[in-house]
């Protein structure tokens, strides 16, 4: 029997071997601590209101999973895209991440090499650093009127994230990063295709080669509607699309990839819910395994751009649903 990492590995060679489905997250554990993510979003306390690194105002009320950054006209960082400039300050992650690596080392020693990938979470990707800048309304609008600015501003961005994964290469070498950047809503892209090839591809390819160049597997989140980009991503040197929506043709996306990169998702999350029964949980995950298990480079999971569900049992059930059809299907 593989061991989760080695499944996972299987799944994702052009003609590789996997003895059964991997299974949600469960090949990956997240190394904490790393002190770049604390100085860029350990303001992200629940129950708090306060200013990231950017100057974004970020809201994060008891009630909810998760914190949302609330970009206003009035409180935007960008005032005017044409002096970008004049407004905004990237956050030197250098000179203030270059030390106090010790606990994300610790944590990551104590991860089993050979059953998991040690993992950093990299979140706010590129276009959504855009839209944290400014109104989402003024990111989309400004690049079709200001193209040249907003290349200037998305290199910037560019340079500052791939600091930001030299410091974790560097410092911690993980086996795997899953980098964030959602581009589309349920059923859509947030912009034309072209558009996003424009902006987007190169910089992301630039991003995914240097991670390459050092041998760290590249898990790209984006749970949207990237049916027509699907190709695309995979030209930037994704090794996995995770996030993909059920409402995206699976099916035909991995046809047309044919082995480039994996799928990752397919559970719809909205049986993430305090009154989902068990039953309804299992369904999805069994549905899920049914239509996509026979694809080779495919991983059912929950679309979110980590391990866990908002509601836990939520997660251990589909979990097990999906070891159960494993059971079933490959004797495993």
């Amino acid at each position: 029997m593989l061991t989760p990492k080695q499944n996972f590995l299987e799944t994702l060679k052009k003609d590789g071997k996997p003895d059964r489905l991997a299974n949600n997250y469960t090949a990956f554990k997240p190394v904490g601590g790393d002190p770049v993510f604390q100085f860029v979003r350990g303001n992200r306390i629940r129950g708090t209101y306060s200013y990231d690194r950017w100057g974004t105002y970020i809201a994060f009320p008891e009630d909810q999973p998760a914190a949302t950054p609330i970009v206003t006209a009035e409180n935007q960082v960008i005032q005017d895209i044409e002096e970008w400039q004049k407004y905004v300050k990237v956050p030197d992650l250098r000179g203030n991440c270059s030390e106090g690596w010790e606990t994300a080392l610790a944590n990551k020693a104590a991860i089993d090499s050979e059953k998991y990938f040690s993992t950093t979470v990299m979140g706010t990707g590129i276009f959504e650093q855009l839209h944290m800048l400014m109104t989402f309304e003024d990111t989309l609008c400004n690049l079709l009127l200001y193209p040249d600015e907003m290349h200037e501003l998305i290199d910037v961005i560019t340079e500052y994230r791939l600091e930001y994964m030299k410091l974790i290469v560097e410092n911690l070498h993980p086996d795997a990063i899953i980098s964030h950047d959602d581009w589309g809503t349920k059923t859509s892209l947030f912009m034309a295709p072209d558009v996003w090839r424009e902006f987007f591809k190169a910089p992301y390819k630039k991003l995914y080669d240097y991670l390459h160049a050092n041998g760290v597997l590249i898990v790209h989140h984006s749970d949207s509607f990237c049916e027509p980009i699907a190709e695309d991503i995979a030209d930037t040197g994704a090794d996995v699309w995770q996030g993909v929506l059920p409402t995206n043709d699976i099916l035909s996306i991995s046809e047309k990839l044919d082995g480039r990169m994996a799928l990752m998702g397919g559970i719809d999350s909205g049986v993430d819910r305090a009154d989902a029964t068990e039953d309804e949980i299992r369904a999805e995950a069994r549905r899920v395994c049914e239509k996509y298990g026979h694809l080779k480079h495919f991983i059912p999971s929950i679309t979110y751009g980590g391990p866990g569900t908002i509601y836990p049992r939520v997660g251990d059930i589909l979990i097990d649903e999906i070891d159960r059809y494993n059971k079933e299907k490959y004797g495993i």
